[in-house]
């Protein structure tokens, strides 16, 4: 049967320890134990189903890995407390002094600052290529390349990434292809297109309320314990560590996720396609207009769309600035950074999320002044909300009223 990421979430089955619908939370940071042999043995990690230390793991922690792990069709996964404290310990484990990495050059903005300003005190060095053309990619390989990055779709342009053709390139190259999946939960399956490891944000789509940051790895067994190792383990001794209530608050939000991801995207197309015949330069997966429209359905799990990113372009900061707060003041969302969450989120990126990244850099990816990056609402009329939308772009001469009269 083909590979449904919902199926493997909807299969897996908690008890509570009193018999619970859900999994009771482990609210403790030590754990005790009733020889001092075992104790041993688990610090080692030698002993299955005993716990030692909380930075090290929580059975809350397992249990909501557990569900990740299966949403991506890896063997396994850790959960740590911010995207970038899952996104750090990975490239720091598989990179030592004197290597380097090739990543997309769009990516999130703390992603690259991590990769341009800090890796290099470490002598890791990074270079940042257009991820879409794999000629580009293959010419940056090294040898001393251990690492391909990228997000499969980007932030914030929504470039999509080959993953089988940059997984190809990974084997021929001995590399391992990381793949940030955040913008695309259920919607793309890296790992079954070839990717090695998978990396998201929890903060965004999967727990959805914008009320916690966490982050996850997801990747083979013999990795995580890598990761894990109490003597060199990136993620044990970095110590980023998500919090037992929120690993178990995340973990009900997650059961919730392909419903949530099916409006995201049925309003996200809805308004792309009403911006794009609105005249405005509108980017979205979804869009036949997209550079790389075929590619992302060709790698799709087709049920839970093209996702609830898109972005217009308004010409100029000031515009965007001018609608983002109009738009707002509408009750239409608000002017936040993040995504995920039920109310339409609103920034421009340029001055925001990837404003570590220099302006000529910006240009010379695309990333200009106007764009708005939304991340589209769970709206229930979303026919409504287009036309509060567009009545506040005539407001603001983004729109005129002959342009859309003529629509």
């Amino acid at each position: 049967m083909k590979f449904n990421p919902a199926d493997k979430i909807q299969d897996l089955q908690y008890f509570g320890e009193f018999g619970g619908v859900n999994p009771s939370i482990s609210d403790s940071s030590t754990y005790t134990f009733l020889s001092a042999k075992t104790m041993f043995d688990t610090f080692e990690g030698n002993a299955d189903g005993c716990y030692l230390y909380s930075r090290h793991t929580s059975p809350s922690n397992l249990y909501l890995g557990e569900a990740l792990a299966a949403m991506e069709g890896t063997e396994t996964a850790n959960v740590a407390a911010s995207g970038m404290g899952a996104i750090t310990p990975v490239l720091l484990q598989l990179c030592e002094a004197g290597d380097h990495i090739v990543s997309s050059r769009t990516i999130y903005g703390g992603t690259y600052a991590f990769l341009k300003n800090f890796t290099p005190k470490m002598n890791i060095q990074t270079s940042f290529v257009d991820i879409t053309k794999l000629d580009v990619v293959e010419a940056a390989i090294t040898e001393d390349t251990k690492v391909l990055y990228c997000e499969s779709v980007s932030n914030p342009l929504l470039e999509v990434a080959d993953i089988k053709g940059l997984s190809e390139l990974a084997k021929k190259h001995n590399l391992k292809l990381v793949v940030d999946n955040t913008f695309s939960p259920l919607s793309i399956s890296p790992v079954k297109l070839g990717a090695d490891v998978v990396v998201h944000s929890l903060t965004k789509f999967i727990n959805g309320s914008s009320d916690t940051v966490g982050g996850v790895v997801c990747g083979t067994q013999e990795f995580i314990d890598q990761l894990r190792n109490v003597n060199d383990g990136a993620s044990m001794l970095l110590g980023s560590t998500m919090d037992s209530m929120r690993a178990a608050s995340v973990l009900k939000n997650l059961r919730t996720l392909h419903i949530r991801m099916k409006q995201h995207s049925k309003n996200a197309m809805y308004l792309a396609k009403k911006f794009e015949a609105d005249g405005l330069k509108t980017v979205y997966p979804g869009l036949t207009s997209h550079s790389s429209h075929e590619l992302f359905k060709s790698m799709m799990n087709p049920e839970y769309g093209y996702g609830g990113m898109l972005t217009i372009d308004v010409g100029s900061l000031e515009k965007a600035n001018e609608l983002m707060e109009l738009m707002q003041h509408k009750n239409l969302g608000y002017l936040a950074v993040s995504l995920g969450f039920y109310k339409t989120l609103f920034s421009a990126p340029g001055s925001s999320t990837s404003s570590e990244i220099p302006e000529e850099e910006q240009a010379e990816m695309g990333l200009s002044d106007g764009l708005i990056r939304f991340s589209i609402g769970l709206d229930n009329n979303i026919e409504r909300t287009y036309e509060i939308m567009r009545e506040c772009m005539i407001e603001i001469g983004v729109l005129s009223k002959e342009e859309v009269i003529l629509v």
